[in-house]
């Protein structure tokens, strides 16, 4: 069984930034890829971000690229997400999850590609 846990979320104004940790407990996962989901109020969960285990595979929506930076530090079981110039449309729970065994890279973005999820983090980003 594992289990994620996310933190960091919270208020900023845009502009400013934020930085989000993902901490899995359970079972060893660190070859799997985890990823970064967010979804607003009345719209589908959509994919952020997905880093592989070894940190070769990343990728970002086009809406966070290059301010958006995921990392992950296996040793540690955990996922960071920073977030910076962010914006009102970031607005949404975000939610880390950790990929599946079937996971194919060329499938990255799919929700159904991954196992397990947190429970979500809410950030507000005020204008």
């Amino acid at each position: 069984h594992v289990q994620l846990v996310e933190s960091g979320g919270g208020l900023a104004q845009a502009g400013g930034s934020l930085r989000l940790s993902c901490a899995a407990s359970g079972r060893t996962f660190s070859r799997n890829p985890m990823g970064w989901f967010r979804q607003a109020p009345g719209k589908e969960r959509e994919f952020v971000t997905v880093i592989s285990w070894s940190g070769g595979i990343i990728d970002y929506a086009e809406s966070v690229k290059g301010r958006f930076t995921i990392s992950r530090d296996n040793a540690k079981k955990t996922v960071y997400l920073q977030m910076d110039s962010l914006k009102s449309e970031d607005t949404a729970v975000y939610y880390c999850a950790v990929a599946g065994r079937l996971w194919r890279p060329t499938l990255r973005r799919l929700p159904s590609q991954y196992e397990y999820w947190g429970q979500g983090t809410q950030v507000t980003v005020s204008s």
